[in-house]
């Protein structure tokens, strides 16, 4: 398809500029203020804004085994209308990722189904159960990455073998960490006021950290790359901060719901449980904090659908996981940007630009010869987030019924267009 963008505020080198864009054959072919268009599909961007497709480095899709809580289908079409044009899928399978013969049902499931660009984890160990290395060296051509995620690895023996593994294979460890030698049984919120006032079992800050300092100690010794999943705490921050101003190959990701909750807010709801759980505001602070100055890399969703019967019950009683592909752009730019905590360039930089450059995916700059994987931002268009409409099979987030004031209007993956809401649709 031949398309060209015009009449949008083009986000180029990490500003906005008024110019056009033309697409062919899936990449970006011209960018210009004003580019002939014969032989061009206009799509007319009545000043909304372009920008790289979003990339989410830490979902759960579900398929192959859990197909009820959400499918490749399902789940990349929900991350298209989020905005998000690449996703990488977490292993926590069955059958779990851990040699090429389980790896290839997924493979194939992606190829057959998906809607956007999909990059799976192999898992670190087999089934992972934390003890026997999965294959690298077979899966490495085809993954992200290694990870664990739902678990963290208890054996610094094994890790320290992953982390060996990873790096002559040169794939990163995505790291859970979660110690579990300090989980009290039964946990189902942060161990902080909330969990007091209303003697609930919390999870303590240190299961996370703890972790993380052994991990940093290993990557102090095997320089492998690391990065860490769904950060939450202020201790891992600070932690990943040192590391990296010693130069370590490091680098991690937080969620929207650690960004803009704390523990204050949370209800005796299954929408508001998962692990990590939601912390409290000195620990959102340091969050905010390490994603302005650069400590925390990147923004992903840890979208984790489960059924409705799954988290329909209180804290107690639902499964760990949220989801959040449709509305983390939108609940972002709202209670971040449209506030002035967070400049716009910064929020995008998160969620466009640094994950490809983490993980080595293709795109993330708007210039001929790229990958024409596009994402067009409505920030003048208000309405309330509806869990109901995703199209997500799990409809368990934090964020329903928030009023936001952006949208996304439409999601162009590999030159066609995966994604585009009513408006967008007639002007098609």
């Amino acid at each position: 398809m031949s398309l060209l963008l015009t009449g949008g505020a083009v986000f180029l080198n990490g500003a906005f500029r008024n110019t056009d864009v033309a697409i062919n054959e899936g990449r970006i072919v011209s960018v210009s203020p004003t580019l002939p268009r014969e032989g061009f599909s206009v799509i007319e961007l009545h000043n909304q804004l372009l920008v790289p497709g979003f990339v989410d480095v830490h979902v759960h899709l579900r398929e192959p085994g859990f197909s009820y809580k959400e499918t490749i289908f399902s789940g990349t079409a929900a991350a298209a209308r989020g905005g998000y044009t690449a996703v990488c899928a977490m292993p926590n399978l069955k059958p779990v990722p851990d040699n090429m013969e389980h790896l290839q049902v997924q493979l194939d499931a992606i190829a057959k189904n998906g809607k956007i660009h999909v990059y799976p984890y192999g898992a670190i160990t087999r089934d992972e159960q934390g003890e026997t290395l999965a294959d690298f060296a077979a899966m490495a051509p085809f993954v992200a990455g290694f990870s664990d995620d739902g678990k963290g690895v208890q054996s610094e023996e094994r890790m320290l073998q992953a982390m060996l593994l990873a790096k002559s294979v040169d794939r990163p460890i995505v790291a859970h960490s979660e110690d579990n030698t300090l989980l009290p049984k039964g946990w189902c919120v942060h161990d902080g006021e909330y969990a007091r006032a209303n003697g609930l079992i919390g999870n303590p800050s240190e299961s996370e950290w703890r972790q993380v300092e052994r991990d940093l100690r290993l990557v102090r010794e095997t320089g492998c790359r690391y990065h860490l999943c769904h950060i939450s705490t202020k201790e891992s921050v600070a932690l990943i901060r040192q590391a990296k101003a010693e130069g370590l190959p490091v680098s991690c990701e937080t969620g929207p719901h650690y960004l803009l909750l704390c523990d204050a807010d949370l209800q005796n709801e299954g929408r508001f449980r998962m692990n990590p759980p939601i912390r409290s505001s000195a620990d959102r602070d340091a969050l905010l904090e390490g994603l302005l100055d650069g400590t925390i890399d990147c923004i992903a969703t840890d979208h984790a659908p489960h059924s409705a019967q799954e988290k329909s019950g209180s804290l107690q009683e639902s499964l760990n996981g949220i989801v959040g592909l449709e509305c983390a752009f939108s609940v972002l730019y709202t209670q971040l940007v449209e506030t002035g905590v967070v400049p716009l360039e910064l929020l995008l930089r998160a969620m466009c630009v640094t994950p490809r450059r983490l993980f080595g995916l293709p795109g993330g700059e708007i210039a001929p010869g790229e990958i024409a994987d596009l994402t067009v931002l409505d920030v003048n268009r208000p309405h309330v987030v509806n869990a109901a409409d995703f199209r997500s099979l799990g409809h368990a987030t934090p964020f329903d019924g928030w009023g936001v004031s952006a949208a996304v209007a439409m999601t162009i993956c590999g030159g066609e267009v995966v994604y585009a809401d009513l408006a967008q649709q007639e002007a098609l």
